[in-house]
């Protein structure tokens, strides 16, 4: 139950960064809730394709389309009450990438990878929305940024979580210190 709130929480991070960029570039309702979806979802998608669980969750089970629809609704008419600004968009986004590159790690976990392959997998979970938000959105991927730090704070994120996991020593406590590990490496 708590890594289905972890990755709605996460999906939802990730919904508004791409609905705040699809503001941005004056995308209808439509444009923001398939780039919200996009960047929300994409991440877990590629995940559970790779990992072979079946049918990916976002499409088995319908609370996982909840958040891009309730991001999309919330930019799109100012109830966030936040500008179209690139830091608003980053604090969202790092936000979306410190969740999912735990929630990923820890499903790659649970499917039985081992330590170093679920660590990757955590990885393609959390900068693969993102991936696929900014080529949508024609914007150069955040992950070729040379100005800034997009997948190394996922990396580093995900090797703790998989050398704690491994350890027997992963609990929520230290889930909550690597997310918030990663969420100010990538503010910074």
């Amino acid at each position: 139950m708590t890594l289905l709130i972890l990755d709605l929480a996460g999906i939802f991070f990730f919904a508004v960064s791409g609905s705040l960029l699809a503001a941005r570039r004056n995308f209808d309702i439509v444009g923001s809730l398939m780039l919200g979806s996009f960047v929300g979802l994409g991440g877990g998608v590629i995940r559970d394709l790779i990992i072979n669980q079946g049918v990916p969750l976002a499409f088995s089970k319908p609370v996982y389309l909840l958040p891009p629809l309730l991001a999309a609704i919330l930019v799109f008419t100012h109830a966030l009450g936040v500008q179209r600004y690139r830091r608003t968009l980053l604090v969202f986004d790092a936000a979306g990438l410190a969740l999912f590159c735990v929630t990923g790690t820890l499903t790659a976990h649970q499917a039985g990878l081992n330590p170093v392959s679920a660590a990757l997998l955590g990885v393609t979970t959390a900068v693969g929305g993102g991936l696929l938000r900014d080529v949508v959105a024609n914007e150069v991927p955040q992950v070729f940024n040379p100005r800034g730090v997009y997948a190394i704070p996922a990396l580093l994120g995900a090797g703790l979580v998989s050398l704690f996991t491994a350890l027997g020593v992963f609990g929520p406590v230290l889930g909550i210190a690597v997310a918030a590990l990663v969420f100010t490496l990538r503010i910074l």
